[in-house]
């Protein structure tokens, strides 16, 4: 896919979030709603390629708005971009079970290390915004792998869309 109709998403994990795993939470219901609005204005800018870390959380919730929006325009794919073969091993039944019914709604699989080591996560990231030129992110000013991914975004000069988890307020 080209690289300037492509866009990838970075954002927490539930640890990080607020609401941690409460879905229903008015937060979290807003913040998916910045991630609905922000990928139409994707898809409106020409963006049909979406490429997803497959993590838990904000990636999911990614991930399943692509898939709800591509019954109204077939003309969009989804890509998992998977860090390593066992990254859902030690989830959560429930986790490993959403993440199979993303997983089986992509259209391309890269599985961008062959086993885990403790750089696949960034080396995932990379991948993702090195196949993008656009970036959307669900954070929250925290360090660690979205902060990464934002950073490594800008240093490569793509666009990102910042959706300030911080000002969702209840």
């Amino acid at each position: 896919m080209a690289r300037q109709e492509s866009c990838c998403f970075t954002g927490h994990r539930p640890e990080k979030l607020p609401w941690g795993e409460d879905e229903q939470d008015p937060r979290c219901l807003r913040l998916k709603e910045r991630i609905a609005d922000a990928v139409d204005i994707a898809y409106a800018q020409g963006y049909r390629h979406f490429i997803c870390g497959m993590a838990r959380g904000c990636d999911f919730y990614f991930g399943e708005y692509i898939l709800a929006l591509r019954k109204e325009h077939s003309d969009i794919t989804l890509e998992a971009a998977i860090p390593c073969p066992t990254q859902a091993r030690h989830w959560q039944v429930w986790e490993q079970e959403r993440y199979d019914a993303l997983l089986s709604g992509c259209d391309l699989q890269i599985m961008v290390s062959q086993h885990y080591h403790p750089g696949c996560m960034h080396r995932r990231d990379r991948y993702m915004v090195d196949h993008s030129s656009l970036l959307i992110a669900a954070f929250n000013g925290t360090p660690g792998g979205t902060s990464y991914t934002m950073e490594y975004a800008m240093k490569q000069g793509i666009d990102i869309i910042d959706l300030h988890i911080e000002d969702l307020t209840d």
